[in-house]
């Protein structure tokens, strides 16, 4: 490939990138502005925190979101390097304009358990988007990305529950509403759950383990009829000494139930163990030199 169509290629992928995220601070403004703050509900992170602080002074709730973020933002830069933080900067400043233009247009809704849910999928689809596109809202959004760079184990969801919590918390105690925070914490919840659903999809997998005398027609079956790999594994029990091929393979969830047909036809004797996979990477799956989100 030459260097003028990698250029091209290039700006036409910053391009759908930057298409995206606009669109997603959109989103997020709106989950804002017509959900969330009208109905005092402060969902954790800046925002809530934004919400909390617009309660306390009178000062617009984008405009304090914007404030909150400078020092994060300059935070940011020196871990992630400029290049990353461009991106924010605008995501940040776009949802912040956004936010505070959207204010004045009536909640959609007064009912704060419908604002709580409908709030929290839209957030969290805003967020999603905008990691995938590479960068962040600000915020807990790059606090989150510095604790994944130190704990890649944990979720990016679990993350912001656990920062979300302290803040709701924060939030019953300035409001002096206990039905207020624990709206917000329902919000904080479907957030994250939509949010991992969004960056890791529901790709997760069936592990399984097959111990059975008819496993070449198995394995055949499984690799002719379903089209997935499958190992071998050498075993050996261990009252009768008996060599054994273990089969031992992956599926996707919804292809599960084939696998589990196929054995019971041939062998309905088997000894199958089916255990679940979050994440799995490999051919069909998640590529291994893919970012962790």
């Amino acid at each position: 490939m030459s260097n003028q169509t990698k250029g091209n290629k290039s700006y036409k992928e910053r391009f759908i990138n930057y298409l995206i995220i606009t669109v997603s601070c959109a989103v997020y403004a709106v989950a804002v502005s017509l959900f969330l703050d009208p109905n005092s509900l402060a969902p954790g992170g800046v925002t809530g925190v934004a919400i909390i602080f617009n309660r306390l002074t009178g000062l617009e709730t984008g405009t304090w979101i914007l404030i909150i973020n400078l020092p994060i933002l300059i935070l940011g830069t020196w871990k992630f390097g400029l290049r990353f933080i461009i991106s924010t900067i605008y995501c940040t400043a776009l949802s912040s304009v956004l936010t505070n233009m959207l204010s004045t247009f009536p909640a959609v809704t007064t009912d704060p358990l419908l604002a709580a849910l409908a709030g929290g999928c839209l957030m969290a689809a805003a967020l999603g988007w905008i990691f995938k596109a590479g960068s962040t809202t600000g915020g807990t959004d790059i606090i989150v990305k510095l604790l994944r760079l130190r704990f890649p184990h944990l979720k990016t969801g679990a993350l912001f529950l656990l920062l979300d919590a302290v803040i709701v918390a924060c939030s019953a105690i300035v409001f002096r509403d206990i039905d207020k925070a624990l709206y917000a914490g329902i919000t904080v919840g479907v957030t994250s759950f939509v949010l991992d659903m969004v960056l890791y999809g529901r790709d997760g997998a069936k592990l399984i383990y097959i111990i059975s005398d008819a496993s070449e027609v198995i394995t055949k079956r499984i690799l002719d009829e379903i089209n997935i790999g499958a190992t071998y594994i050498k075993g050996t029990g261990a009252y009768s000494g008996k060599e054994k091929k273990v089969i031992f393979c992956v599926v996707k969830k919804q292809m599960s139930h084939k696998v589990e047909a196929i054995v019971r036809e041939e062998d309905a004797m088997a000894f199958m163990i089916v255990t679940s996979a979050s994440e799995i990477y490999g051919e069909g799956y998640k590529s291994y030199f893919s970012e962790k989100l």
